[in-house]
């Protein structure tokens, strides 16, 4: 028990309660402190939504969505600059090929015109014309082998394409759902905010300031309910003492745990 006070004309010392139970010098009507768990509720509502706010499954699935879609995207940039990449190759393939096919022709006709008369230039003639020929080949060769290699990348553009679409379309049905269900859930918050602040203007000032206090301090829960001589806040149960202290005092008295220190609240259930 507490220090002795002074002693009554009857020679009792008055009851004095252990600090443990009371907060000093402050006194709340019992409907004050039974509202007090009304609010501790819708905290702990609003704690529900703001947890379950972040625990969407969309989250999750469109994390996993967003990281194939980065994936497919590098894989299409790489198709589409090898693809790229083939073109040009193509091009300058072809070029080459008709540069040979231009001066073949120019070394035929001048063979055929019949313009070269010494058998010295008509054998060199004769040569290269063989030997732009089989240029001309390996360059065709050339051109088949880089269109191949296009059309295969191409081919992956076109399929890669087709697979980012698919997974983009999946990504904006998952963002839709979710943000779906956070304006759902949103507005249920913005609804017990609402009734919360109701509740919370008819409680007196030093009251909610002390229970704010201990909810920040005591992880969310700051007023718990006494039932059946257990706290509801850390789910210990009271010991004899302490039930006997807490009887004594007055209905007014705003009681805390002695274990977990938070707001004890009486109500018919308490076993007292």
């Amino acid at each position: 028990m507490g220090p002795a006070g002074p002693r009554l004309e009857d020679g009792h010392r008055p009851l004095v309660l252990p600090p443990q139970f009371w907060s000093p010098q402050l006194n709340a009507a019992p409907a004050d402190q039974i509202r007090l768990l009304d609010v501790q509720a819708l905290d702990v509502r609003l704690q529900q939504l703001a947890h379950k706010r972040k625990s969407l499954p969309e989250h999750a699935e469109i994390e996993s969505l967003n990281k194939d879609l980065t994936q497919l995207r590098d894989l299409l940039v790489a198709a589409q600059t090898e693809e790229s990449d083939c073109a040009r190759e193509q091009t300058k393939a072809e070029q080459d090929v008709d540069q040979v096919r231009q001066r073949a022709a120019r070394d035929q006709q001048r063979l055929d015109s019949g313009a070269v008369t010494s058998p010295k230039d008509l054998e060199n003639l004769q040569k290269e014309i063989v030997s732009l020929a089989k240029r001309q080949g390996d360059l065709e060769d050339v051109v088949l082998e880089v269109m191949e290699r296009r059309e295969s990348a191409q081919e992956r553009v076109t399929e890669l394409t087709g697979r980012l679409e698919s997974v983009q379309a999946k990504a904006d049905d998952a963002t839709a759902r979710r943000d779906t269900a956070q304006a759902e859930l949103d507005g249920e918050a913005e609804s017990v905010r609402k009734e919360r602040e109701l509740v919370a203007g008819s409680i007196p000032a030093d009251l909610l300031k002390l229970y704010e206090k201990l909810r920040e301090q005591q992880g969310g829960v700051g007023a718990a309910r006494l039932y059946q001589r257990r706290c509801e806040g850390c789910h210990i149960e009271l010991n004899i003492t302490e039930l006997n202290d807490v009887r004594a005092a007055s209905a007014d008295t705003v009681v805390r745990c002695e274990n977990c220190r938070r707001i004890l609240v009486r109500t018919s259930e308490s076993g007292l």
